[in-house]
């Protein structure tokens, strides 16, 4: 009789919901259908964690930052992303609380360690921050994207076919993005001037939108040669190839252009496997190099005057030297500038996490300033992965971020060599790739404080880690190191 009348009760509620929600809808309210969706999220959290990891994955690319819906700007946050990521942040501390969920050897990956030393450093700098409620929220969405991507995410990943999952999702939500803009593109007769802004409201702009199309670009290649693949995924990755390299050829992005060709160099040099002291003596003839014709460098530099707003490929490319004329190359000079002095200013705590935007605007200088400069500098960030930190975290953010970077590409070239042949090892060297043209990208902009970018980059580590701990390092003896080194 009890569960009789429970579910009765069930019953009742739910076809007062329905009355009531249809009586709102007629008026034109439509906040209640929003209630069933929501207590889905709760229920696949709490049964199938690994489920909604995957749905937060697939609906990065179309997420949509409410900052660019609310007048004054003050709210920055990506839906339906962030708020779910912030619900297993809750659940995965509350259970870590519980009991530990990572195994030791996890913890004491070096990877990790430095995640956990930029973690811990972010909030110390959250506490000394000019704007600590500023430097919080930064704390708050570094932590949201950091635990759950990929403290989870190399859990999750033991399972290797999840691999294909994240990939696949991620690929196939961001074709709809690319469709959606090249559609766009295409009724504005493709000119350089709107590809700057029909990617919106997915992308704010033309620069993070073809940094995201040339970090997953390497992967196609990688499935396009798996042995798995039937002919018919095969032809879909051709099209999809073909796609997404007009996608970023009319991006109008120069440095997704040549953060590709850094890719391609990269693979080069492991392919054939080029010692790195080779390297080592190669840069530092270029150092020197650079160092000797400094001045005649920077003569050729001023007399080029090739702008980036025009549509041929070539003089995009060449505009990327002109440091006279051109806006763009000139309004990244100044936030370079104001960041350096920035931290000159406060050298080991910076000014706090996420504050660049609204404290540089007094340290531009007015001879660096461009007709794209404001006076109150409130325009966005730093323009660069590194420099950023610096200002904001002082040197040993910056540090902790390019170790991060190093290691994570160390681990990758490492562990690359020593995998057994097959598909995971070349999807391991693709997801490498990605990253490099990121990295690459990280020193012209910067964009992991976006879901569009944390997810892919700390994924794409998350599944390096994961590997690097399937297939440790081998103890050899110096006659064998010996014999590897030739």
């Amino acid at each position: 009789m009890k569960t009789l009348l429970n579910s009765r009760g069930v019953y009742l509620a739910t076809a007062l919901f329905l009355l009531v929600n249809m009586y709102l809808t007629f008026k034109g309210e439509y906040y209640l259908n929003a209630i069933p969706l929501g207590l889905l999220m709760v229920y696949t959290a709490f049964y199938h964690f690994d489920k909604l990891f995957l749905f937060v994955v697939f609906f990065t690319p179309l997420s949509i930052n409410i900052e660019e819906f609310v007048g004054d700007g003050s709210i920055g946050l990506f839906l339906p992303t962030e708020p779910l990521l912030f619900g297993m942040l809750l659940l995965i501390t509350f259970n870590q609380l519980k009991s530990n969920q990572f195994d030791k050897a996890f913890l004491k990956h070096p990877i990790t360690i430095i995640f956990i030393l930029q973690l811990l450093w972010i909030v110390l700098t959250t506490i000394t921050s000019e704007l600590p409620e500023v430097s919080l929220k930064f704390l708050l969405t570094k932590l949201w994207f950091i635990i759950p991507i990929y403290f989870y995410g190399v859990h999750f990943f033991k399972k290797e076919k999840r691999i294909n999952w994240f990939v696949w999702l991620y690929i196939g939500a961001l074709t709809i993005v690319v469709l959606y803009t090249l559609t766009n593109h295409a009724i504005n007769g493709f000119d350089e001037e709107t590809g700057h802004w029909v990617m919106f409201p997915f992308f704010k702009d033309h620069t993070s939108y073809g940094a995201i199309l040339a970090l997953v670009y390497p992967l196609f290649f990688g499935m396009l040669f798996s042995m798995k693949q039937s002919g018919q995924v095969k032809i879909i990755l051709v099209g999809l190839i073909l796609l997404f390299g007009f996608a970023i050829i009319m991006s109008y992005t120069r440095a997704a252009w040549i953060s590709l060709i850094g890719a391609l160099l990269v693979y080069l040099l492991i392919k054939f496997k080029v010692k790195f002291k080779y390297l080592a003596v190669l840069a530092s003839v270029g150092v020197l190099y650079v160092a000797i014709n400094w001045t005649d460098i920077m003569h050729s530099m001023e007399k080029n005057r090739s702008e980036h707003a025009t549509e041929d490929m070539n003089e995009r490319l060449e505009s990327m030297s002109n440091i006279t004329t051109d806006a763009s190359n000139l309004e990244r000079l100044n936030r370079w500038g104001s960041a350096i002095r920035l931290w000159q200013e406060r050298p080991l705590f910076g000014w706090g996490p996420g504050t660049y935007a609204m404290v540089y605007g007094p340290y531009q200088l007015s001879s660096g300033m461009t007709i794209i400069s404001t006076s109150s500098g409130n325009r966005g960030n730093a323009h660069s992965e590194y420099l950023g930190p610096l200002s904001e975290q002082g040197l040993p953010g910056m540090i902790l971020m390019i170790i991060l970077v190093i290691y994570i590409c160390y681990t990758a070239i490492t562990l690359y060599i020593r995998m057994p042949v097959g598909d995971t090892r070349v999807m391991l060297m693709c997801m490498f790739l990605g990253l490099v043209t990121y990295f690459a990208h990280g020193i012209l902009n910067n964009y992991l404080d976006t879901d569009k970018a944390t997810i892919p980059v700390w994924g794409f580590t998350a599944v390096i880690v994961m590997l690097d701990l399937k297939y440790p390092r081998q103890k050899s003896s110096p006659k064998e190191l010996g014999d590897k080194a030739e």
